[in-house]
């Protein structure tokens, strides 16, 4: 059963920063991404989410193939030659350097990495932060990736749920033995145990098929929409409440995230108020977890004269208190 999400104030604001490039960036090409870390968590941001990709192949038009687990008409946003920052690495270089911001995969092909040594990680990391971690899991829409581990494709699903169940079993058992057709162990302890109560809480990503339901309602704190689902997630948490409520679960502080894309005015300015009005509808409908499409500039103080004023916007919007 999976824990109770963490008391984070409801809806929360997050955004999806760039841990990746096109080509190197050379010496000291990543501060940025750190400079905006610390000014997203200074402005008052609930949640810095970061993205996944362990090696890229030649065939990015999968991305795009929703029978492969990819995006209809979405495109890898760089080539295979492109720079990818390990997110629980990248993760707990923000942890040391903010406070208060809650840190997110957003999504971790989680089934790639053993699931001990995973689970070891995670509660390192939740120890270390503070009990800020999340991790959004999902299959990923790419063969080269599993091939490059010895992995096969064709199973990744079932490869994610032993993951997820092995982790969740770790993080709360403290003998804990495991029995599986590819996996056996016994009376094997994994220390420290994550700080937040039950384990790290899992987000689960995915287009609302029955293995994505099923897992959501075995492992999740919550849901990442994608596919066409994204495009309106408050009208599939009908299906995730119902697939909870089957399994005998309380879809009472289930979380979920959708995106909050930037409208513009006809000058090309950011119209707020058009951006943060659907965040009371949303957030009626069962959203927790707003992200804005935004894009920083690269050093602290911008990012933080940019987000300040955002953040305040959107409690307001969010009926928040104007102040951490």
């Amino acid at each position: 059963m999976a824990n109770d999400p963490p008391s984070l104030p409801s809806p929360a604001l997050s955004i999806q920063l760039w841990s990746f490039a096109r080509s190197d960036p050379g010496p000291g090409g990543w501060q940025p991404l750190f400079d905006q870390a610390r000014a997203a968590d200074a402005a008052g941001v609930d949640r810095l989410v970061v993205s996944d990709h362990v090696i890229l192949g030649e065939n990015l038009e999968a991305y795009g193939d929703p029978k492969l687990g990819g995006s209809a008409g979405g495109r890898q946003p760089t080539g295979p030659d492109g720079h990818w920052l390990d997110p629980v690495v990248l993760l707990s270089m923000f942890a040391a350097q903010t406070e208060q911001v809650r840190l997110m995969t957003g999504i971790l092909i989680a089934a790639l990495r053993r699931p001990a040594t995973l689970a070891k990680a995670a509660a390192t990391l939740d120890t270390l932060s503070g009990g800020r971690l999340d991790l959004g899991v999902g299959v990923g829409w790419q063969r080269e990736e599993y091939e490059a581990n010895g992995l096969p494709f064709e199973r990744r699903g079932a490869r994610l749920d032993r993951t997820l169940e092995v982790c969740q079993l770790l993080w709360r058992e403290e003998s804990a033995s495991y029995h599986s057709e590819e996996l056996r162990f016994e009376k094997v302890h994994c220390n420290p145990k994550p700080l937040q109560p039950g384990g790290v809480p899992l987000w689960i990503s995915g287009t609302l098929n029955p293995n994505v339901l099923r897992r959501i309602a075995r492992f999740g704190s919550g849901w990442v929409p994608w596919g066409p689902d994204a495009e309106d997630p408050a009208k599939g948490l009908a299906l995730v409440r119902k697939a909870l409520e089957d399994a005998g679960r309380d879809p009472a502080g289930f979380q979920a995230t959708a995106a909050l894309p930037v409208l513009r005015r006809d000058d090309d300015s950011p119209d707020l108020g058009a951006t943060l009005d659907p965040v009371p509808r949303m957030a009626a409908a069962g959203i927790t977890d707003f992200r804005l499409g935004i894009s920083l500039p690269r050093d602290h103080a911008r990012s933080f004269e940019l987000l300040a004023p955002v953040v305040e916007a959107f409690r307001e919007a969010a009926g928040r208190p104007a102040a951490r």
